[in-house]
């Protein structure tokens, strides 16, 4: 295991390292049967979201305190005070700078290379890992490349894959389809681009990707290190977008011509909806405090006139937050009655339990820096999920096995 964080976002392991007897003692078999069980379909002024920071991310929750929130309802009830997190079987493993994942019908798992470019299928229960093709016109660089990944509502029927990737001159959202007949490695056909034209920057490039329980695809943007951008509503950059399948505006968005959904975000790297179909989101803060947002259309959550709670007219305030060596979150996933977050520079897994649109209870951490930094996280539904480590993306401290792709229940 690894044990405790860097001393900065993109700083060494140092003595701490993974004991294995605990990769050792997971039982890849079971993690298969799991998935075919049930899968449905970052630091300082130009640093990077987990670029250099300072300080040992300690096991506390941060100043996450009460949101102020007055909208959730006097009967909401949340979960428990207290959580658990269970690695029940490794996927995966040998993996090079992993971003988005995609379990496909039947339980076997998409997943993107970011520096690669590359698309792989990796098999539920074997754990093994073949690649499918390469999506042209990726410029890997800096927090750029290949990133978000997400399957279209219909793909039984259109095997359409959607992917957010960074070119030379922009970021942009593309379709693929995936034919199984063909040869491995040349499984992917010819990208369409549904929507270019998003800033793309040597850092906060955004990238995460998915489609809503309204089956419009959304991706969250970064601001790619021009603060500007974030409060610029006819910029892409540091928002949240919302778009047909297509790429168009959606009726029903703020502005009627306009994809976007929401504004002054600095870099959102997480998407998940709760149970009740609100929308989440996590971005990396700069110096003080990373975030857990409830998104509503319109609003604005005050990059970079605001970080962490400000309560300043006219700006939302986050329902949680943490000092940025704790967290660097990147993906999150709602499952029972929690979002669950995973950590870049902080290295643990987050639960923040929720009562309507407030925390029940203070977040806790899990994990903590047993296996490194943690990119993304999966629902399989119920209390499973899938967990993604990040050691391979040139932040990180890599060891043999890394990356890895791990099973979890969760409560």
């Amino acid at each position: 295991m690894r044990y405790g964080s860097s001393p900065g976002r993109a700083g060494s392991e140092g003595a701490g390292r993974r004991r294995r007897g605990v990769l050792a003692a997971l039982a890849l078999a079971g993690c298969g049967a799991l998935l075919a069980a049930g899968c449905s379909p970052e630091g300082a002024p130009g640093a990077g979201p987990d670029g250099p920071a300072q300080g040992k991310a300690s096991a506390g929750a941060g100043s996450p305190g009460p949101s102020g929130r007055p909208s959730a309802s006097p009967e909401a009830t949340g979960p428990p005070a207290k959580g658990a997190v269970t690695v029940t079987g490794e996927v995966a493993k040998g993996l090079e700078s992993p971003w988005g994942v995609a379990p496909l019908p039947g339980g076997d798992l998409l997943v993107a290379s970011r520096d690669k470019g590359t698309i792989s299928r990796v098999a539920a229960g074997s754990g093994v890992v073949t690649p499918i093709g390469e999506v042209p016109g990726v410029a890997p660089g800096g927090e750029g490349g290949l990133m978000g990944l997400a399957l279209s509502p219909t793909f039984a029927s259109d095997r359409l894959v959607y992917v957010y990737f960074t070119t030379e001159s922009d970021n942009r959202i593309a379709r693929l389809r995936y034919d199984e007949q063909r040869p491995a490695g040349q499984q992917l056909g010819a990208p369409d681009t549904v929507f270019r034209g998003i800033p793309k920057g040597l850092i906060h490039n955004g990238g995460r990707i998915a489609f809503g329980p309204d089956k419009m695809l959304y991706a969250g943007t970064g601001e790619t290190g021009d603060t500007g951008l974030a409060q610029d509503k006819k910029s892409l950059g540091g928002k949240i977008l919302r778009m047909t399948p297509d790429g168009d505006p959606v009726h029903g968005n703020p502005e009627a011509d306009s994809v976007v959904y929401s504004y002054g975000h600095r870099n959102v790297q997480g998407l998940a909806w709760d149970k009740d179909k609100r929308l989440w989101a996590a971005e990396f803060g700069q110096n003080t405090w990373d975030e857990l947002n409830l998104i509503e259309p319109g609003a604005n959550y005050g990059w970079p006139e605001a970080e962490g709670k400000a309560g300043k007219p006219g700006l939302r305030d986050p329902v949680a937050v943490w000092k940025t060596d704790e967290a660097s979150p990147s993906g999150i996933a709602w499952a029972e009655g929690s979002i669950w977050m995973a950590g870049l520079k902080g290295k643990r897994l987050w639960r923040i339990p929720l009562a309507g649109t407030e925390q029940a209870a203070e977040p806790e951490a899990f994990l903590e820096g047993r296996y490194g930094r943690l990119r993304t996280v999966v629902p399989l539904g119920g209390d499973r999920m899938l967990l993604v480590t990040s050691e391979t993306d040139g932040r990180g401290s890599p060891e043999a096995g890394d990356d890895r792709i791990l099973t979890l229940t969760v409560r």
